[in-house]
């Protein structure tokens, strides 16, 4: 049998430093700490829940991060 493959690391990051950012800065900032995939929402979008290692999603209002989480 084929052993699973281990997916990527994440960057080690605390996502609650990026609520309230600038959308603008939190997305450099995201990147630069190694996040693949930096994902920008308006409230209320309605999301798939599959986890997406290296994966970091901001809720924005207003050009602000009201809410972050990963995968």
């Amino acid at each position: 049998m084929a052993s699973e493959p281990t997916p990527p690391a994440q960057p080690d990051d605390a996502p609650e430093s990026y609520v309230g950012l600038g959308a603008d800065t939190a997305e450099q900032q995201a990147r630069s700490r190694g996040w693949d995939t930096v994902r920008a929402v308006p409230p209320g979008t309605i999301l798939t829940m599959e986890f997406r290692s290296g994966r970091i999603n901001f809720q924005v209002e207003d050009a602000t991060v009201t809410r972050c989480w990963v995968g």
